[in-house]
């Protein structure tokens, strides 16, 4: 099965999530997962969280942008 209009991942060092959220998981739902980390849920500590794997960092924003 191919699963299209995925993005790839790892491709940035810096995401932007909505101010809601508790947690996030890394790599995201939009993402390809076949060349990445295994997929982590991290806690937004304090309005942040940092994948273990990759060091990308989530951020949370009063209007966030898609990550």
């Amino acid at each position: 099965m191919v699963t299209q209009n995925l993005k790839p991942a790892n491709t940035q060092r810096q995401y932007k999530v909505s101010a809601q959220q508790a947690s996030v998981c890394c790599p995201t739902p939009e993402m390809q997962l076949w060349n990445s980390h295994p997929r982590v849920y991290l806690a937004m500590e304090q309005g942040h969280a940092v994948c273990p794997y990759c060091n990308a960092e989530f951020i949370s924003t009063p209007t966030a942008q898609e990550p």
